[in-house]
């Protein structure tokens, strides 16, 4: 879209968790650090928590890319699972097939899965990302699968994801055990204004071309004042203000543009409300059954279906909303590409056409014609004729023979 204006060999601020463009912040780097120790020291769980968008998933893929083949890995994105389920997609994720198995055969069929990889000098790692959403039975089946170890060390090592509330569900008094367990733990703080203004041009440079972009630090300050420091609204942020900066040709992001941009986001619901970024209330509650949306008064004035259809529908008009200023966002960023292209092949024709004249010029040019001598022979002085100085020369003669007198007889023809 915008990338061969602004001289980008790819959008920087795209949502994907790419390690490509992990900024180590003090937080980020000291997570890394964290997840690193925990599992080169062979520790219990791991716990990392960080806010929403706060860079928990990118910085779980740059850790995966670091390890070496001598670790066998399990990664679990899909958590809202009963303690069954978790358990067949674990071994699913290892290779094992847990069809027709009854619990007891899984069981025993992983336990020989890691003594096997132990015995070949293996490291075998489940990571579950989006551990907030784990019910309480599911955390507790993860207690137990930690169980399966040999007389010196585990043989499964478990990384928890999460959101802030995980803390709060691995609080709970029925989790004693497993909390007891955590060896490991970190919580990512979002990014403060310096380290926004970084992360920002930090991205810039690594997907420029040439010399990279920057952003100003009033136009970095205006973006962490919005997005508290949460690296994904960041992202949203900075990658809208490249959008319109192209729409409108504008080769320098100022702050104007990004106060147009932040309102922008707003009026279309894209930012959402201002949010915490260190909110510790549950988005997915511990038990679900004790999960209460309405005040106990309330639930007699409103039933529960029509207040769930209600948010469904303002859910629903929000969305057409968003989706309309985004598909008209886009059709006149595709007008404008659109236009741009023609341009550039009306330029191209006319090069071409110039280019062709100038060379039909140069070949078909008439060469000059040779000098003349000078003077011209009409112009040459008429003593220098034959016939003249003959005329000339009997002239005198007979002047001389009639003055001096000449024995030469004048004939008439001289005359």
């Amino acid at each position: 879209m915008y990338e061969r204006f602004y001289r980008l060999r790819e959008r920087p601020f795209a949502l994907t968790p790419d390690p490509d463009y992990l900024y180590p912040s003090r937080v980020h780097q000291e997570a890394l650090n964290y997840l690193r120790y925990g599992i080169e020291s062979h520790a219990g769980f791991i716990v990392i928590t960080g806010a929403i968008g706060s860079g928990k998933t990118t910085l779980l893929q740059t850790l995966l890319r670091g390890l070496d083949n001598r670790t066998t890995v399990a990664r679990l994105m899909n958590t809202l699972l009963d303690p069954r389920e978790l358990l067949e997609s674990a071994m699913i994720d290892f290779g094992l097939d847990p069809t027709g198995q009854s619990k007891p055969a899984m069981l025993k069929r992983l336990g020989e899965f890691l003594v096997s990889e132990r015995s070949a000098g293996r490291l075998v790692l489940l990571v579950i990302d989006e551990a907030q959403n784990l019910s309480l039975p599911a955390l507790e089946e993860i207690r137990m699968l930690s169980n399966l170890e040999t007389e010196k060390s585990k043989l499964l090592q478990i990384v928890l994801i999460g959101q802030p509330d995980l803390r709060d569900k691995l609080a709970r008094p029925e989790l004693e055990q497993l909390r007891q367990r955590i060896t490991v733990s970190y919580h990512l703080e979002p990014l403060d204004a310096d380290e926004t203004a970084r992360y920002v041009n930090h991205r810039l440079a690594r997907a420029a071309l040439g010399a990279p972009m920057e952003f100003s630090r009033a136009v970095t300050d205006r973006i962490h004042g919005r997005s508290n420091g949460v690296p994904r609204l960041i992202n949203v942020i900075a990658d809208a203000a490249l959008v319109f900066g192209y729409g409108e040709e504008r080769a320098v992001i100022d702050e104007p543009l990004v106060d147009e941009v932040i309102a922008d986001l707003d009026a279309t619901g894209v930012l959402g409300p201002q949010s915490n970024a260190n909110r510790h209330a549950s988005v997915v509650p511990a038990d679900p059954a004790a999960d209460v949306r309405l005040r106990p008064e309330a639930a007699y004035a409103v039933a529960p279906s029509a207040v769930a259809s209600g948010v469904r529908a303002a859910d629903d008009e929000t969305l057409k909303r968003e989706l309309a200023a985004v598909a008209a966002r886009e059709s006149a960023l595709r007008q404008r590409e659109t236009e741009l292209a023609a341009r550039e092949r009306e330029i191209a024709e006319q090069k071409r056409v110039l280019a062709e004249q100038y060379r039909l010029l140069k070949t078909t040019q008439a060469p000059q014609p040779a000098a003349q001598p000078w003077p011209p022979t009409y112009m040459r002085s008429a003593a220098l004729q034959p016939r003249d100085q003959k005329r000339r020369a009997g002239f005198w003669r007979r002047m001389k023979n009639t003055i001096l007198g000449s024995p030469e007889p004048v004939l008439e023809d001289s005359l």
